[in-house]
């Protein structure tokens, strides 16, 4: 007998993507992952790990394995994954939806600075802090590291790789991260700015700065093609129900 079972790829490495992944029940679901972590949070269904070559290996693969939808669940930085699946969905037809949690939103009593990259905002220390909560991943850390007169405390999944700031420590650590501890983390360092990207979802070191008053250096999300989106797995589910009959 043929296989009708609906074939989602699903584009990952994010808490959305493996929550997609468990709530696709009746679907055969494949993950793929960047392979930038040794101990990734596995999601529920059939992984891929590595690269596929751009844009061309991307739609050879859609094709290949007939998948009948694709989801970008990607990290809200990760645009160049987001570009190439916009294009190969286009070239083979395949149905795409982005999926995104929404950005965050100043309140109340936070002092936030935003700026539109990494560069961007090294360029604006140390001039607003100099004990820096730097929270941008691993990647990020090198564009930090002429800064000699500025100390940082830097928290990833895995060690960064050089170059680096001369005056570097790193809390190696998985969220997600409580208010509680991420007040005794500023207070125990002395952080005086915190550094982060504009990624959305629960942040308990956005309300910690906000109760310590301490500035944010606040890293805005890159410019993205456009593509169908949805900011909940529940819209995401939806979706897909439509999309693939």
């Amino acid at each position: 007998m043929p296989d009708v079972t609906r074939r989602v790829l699903i584009l990952g490495g994010t808490t959305e993507g493996r929550l997609l992944a468990g709530a696709l029940d009746g679907w055969s679901v494949i993950s793929s992952l960047a392979g930038r972590t040794s101990r990734p949070l596995l999601p529920p269904g059939e992984l891929r790990i590595g690269g596929f070559g751009g844009v061309d290996g991307l739609a050879a693969y859609l094709r290949d394995r007939r998948v009948d939808a694709l989801v970008d669940a990607t990290h809200p930085f990760a645009a160049t994954m987001t570009g190439h699946a916009v294009a190969a969905a286009a070239t083979t037809g395949v149905p795409l939806l982005v999926l995104r949690r929404p950005g965050w939103v100043a309140e109340p009593g936070d002092d936030w600075h935003r700026v539109p990259d990494l560069g961007v905002a090294a360029a604006r220390l140390p001039r607003l802090g100099d004990r820096v909560f730097l929270t941008t991943g691993r990647q990020g850390i090198a564009a930090f590291a002429a800064l000699d007169e500025c100390w940082f405390l830097a928290r990833s999944v895995e060690p960064p790789v050089p170059p680096v700031p001369k005056r570097l420590e790193i809390v190696l650590d998985r969220g997600p991260f409580t208010l509680e501890g991420e007040l005794r983390l500023l207070r125990a360092h002395g952080v005086n700015v915190l550094v982060t990207k504009d990624s959305g979802g629960p942040s308990g070191k956005l309300a910690a700065a906000r109760a310590v008053g301490v500035p944010v250096l606040m890293i805005d999300r890159p410019p993205m093609p456009e593509a169908p989106a949805a900011d909940t797995i529940e819209s995401a589910v939806a979706w897909l129900k439509v999309a693939v009959r």
